[in-house]
């Protein structure tokens, strides 16, 4: 009964499945600030070309 103690004990310490969770989790954070972020400058970059392309003569049209 001691080792069946023990070796809860020793799992509810171990820290590696946590830590290996708490990578997964950081990863994911990451990955949608990225995608936000890369998202946010598309739309900033898509509205300035076309206002650019607005204000040339012959309204940016092409050729």
């Amino acid at each position: 009964m001691l080792r069946m103690v023990d070796k809860i004990r020793r799992f509810l310490v171990c820290e590696d499945g946590p830590t290996a969770v708490e990578y997964a989790v950081m990863l994911a954070l990451i990955v949608v600030v990225c995608l936000t972020a890369i998202r946010n400058i598309g739309t900033r970059a898509n509205t300035t070309f076309t206002s650019v392309g607005s204000a040339l003569p012959g309204g940016g049209g092409g050729s």
